[in-house]
């Protein structure tokens, strides 16, 4: 505690924990749910959030080792957040472990998944395959063009964007639905 306050915080930690508020307030965009046919479920919901936290951990990926620990604090945040809401739904003690080790599992996919997508672009078909499997999965003629072109606009965009300093991340817009909402 002592020398928390005397050396300060960690900022990379507190970089990494900015990224993740960052992350989830732009999934929390009622856009994407409203107009954009992702559902909102909790699994709806798991998959949003983990696309834009895959979209900062694919920018910062390779880069100098402060973004190298920036990265690895926004995973703890995520992490922490998905521990969080685990107990606030009222997962036990005693099944912990097995559900966190599940949704780690599945978001490690996701970034094998999506990393592997993006380095495809500019062509777009696994990047839509990958969006189509995880957040469409139940969704019937889901627009899965828009959500990549989304994605693909993220990806652009931060680049363009110094995820190392003081400023949060600025989002692409959210593309407009095609026809009426599901």
């Amino acid at each position: 505690m002592f020398f928390k306050r005397w050396f300060g915080p960690n900022p990379a930690v507190q970089k990494g924990r900015s990224l993740y508020a960052a992350a989830v307030a732009q999934a929390r965009n009622p856009s994407f749910y409203r107009d954009l046919a992702v559902p909102d479920t909790t699994e709806g919901r798991f998959e949003l959030y983990s696309l834009h936290v895959v979209l900062l951990l694919h920018r910062l990926k390779g880069q100098d080792p402060l973004s190298q620990d920036i990265g690895q604090a926004l995973f703890a945040a995520y992490v922490q957040a998905l521990d969080a809401a685990l107990r606030e739904m009222g997962v036990g003690d005693l099944s912990m472990a097995k559900k966190m080790r599940k949704l780690g599992e599945a978001f490690y996919g996701r970034i094998k998944a999506y990393d592997s997508a993006l380095i495809t672009l500019p062509s777009r078909t696994e990047l839509e395959s990958v969006i189509g499997r995880t957040l469409y999965a139940d969704v019937k003629d889901a627009p899965v063009a828009l959500i990549c072109e989304y994605a693909v606009a993220g990806v652009a965009g931060l680049l363009d964007q110094d995820l190392v300093g003081p400023l949060d991340p600025v989002w692409p817009p959210i593309p407009a639905a095609l026809k009426e909402p599901v």
